[in-house]
């Protein structure tokens, strides 16, 4: 790959970036793909069942990601902390920034966590994991090709005793390029029940498409894929397949990528949804 810009590995505490061309078109970004907790934060006070519930990290989308990136040959960035340390697909304002109750469990080591305390999780992992995506896009977009981003997640097979049938979902607020295309491929899957803004909404002001995708213009989609659907091996595989299929030539696109400004939701906080 000789003279072919390439964005290189990098392992650090906060953050990993998976390898591929700069002038792939795709970053895939995971928030929660991992539920480490740093040794000096001692779990955070929970017991080994709670640090493998969803509350930790988003189950199987870390291995989606490795298996996406590999397959699309797309560069990837992803936490490596849980998203009860600090919540990187949030604001630094929001108030869920640091859970102190996470679907029903009392987190002890947040409950009692201060100004300093969120700052110093704030600099040593939200922000450097936050670097890593701009410094990421900056990196592709020189190429001239505007990347397409993809967040990946997951959710829960069943919340509060209520099943949610979905396989998959598309989270989106206010770019519908990538995110109706996505959709539209999704439910030509005969097999699959596709969730549109379930099973919450889109428009959440600070989050990670806020602060990287909305004020570049670049067009975007968040999805989610049901944990029990991708909670082992074969599943990850069969849906990186699946994905990888519907995602080559919806990428050949060149309306998206280029850029269309609708503005970030801080600069216009009304909700643009389509059910």
């Amino acid at each position: 790959m000789s003279g072919v810009a390439v964005i290189p590995h990098q392992s650090e505490e906060a953050f990993e970036v998976l390898s591929g061309p700069a002038g792939a078109g795709l970053l895939l970004l995971c928030d929660h793909a991992e539920n480490t907790i740093p040794p000096d934060l001692a779990g955070l006070g929970l017991g080994e069942d709670e640090l493998s519930r969803h509350i930790d990290y988003d189950i199987g989308a870390g291995a989606l990601t490795h298996a996406l990136s590999a397959a699309l040959g797309a560069p990837a960035v992803l936490s490596r902390f849980s998203r009860l340390v600090v919540d990187p697909n949030r604001g630094e304002d929001d108030p869920t920034l640091v859970m102190r109750l996470a679907d029903g469990a009392i987190v002890p080591g947040n409950a009692r966590i201060d100004a300093a305390g969120i700052e110093a999780r704030l600099a040593r992992f939200f922000r450097p994991y936050d670097a890593a995506i701009s410094r990421t896009i900056t990196t592709m977009e020189a190429t001239g090709v505007m990347p397409v981003i993809l967040c990946v997640h997951s959710f829960t097979p069943v919340m509060k005793g209520r099943p949610r049938p979905w396989h998959a979902t598309v989270i989106w607020d206010r770019d519908p390029r990538f995110n109706r295309a996505l959709l539209a491929a999704l439910a030509g899957e005969p097999d699959l029940v596709i969730g549109e803004n379930e099973p919450y909404q889109g428009g959440l002001v600070g989050d990670t498409i806020d602060r990287h995708a909305l004020p570049r213009g670049l067009a975007h989609a968040l999805l989610e894929v049901r944990q029990d659907l991708i909670g082992d091996s074969g599943g990850v595989s069969a849906w990186a397949a699946r994905l990888a299929r519907l995602l080559v030539p919806m990428l050949a696109d060149t309306a998206l990528h280029r850029r269309a400004h609708h503005g970030s939701l801080r600069e216009n906080r009304t909700p643009h949804l389509k059910r």
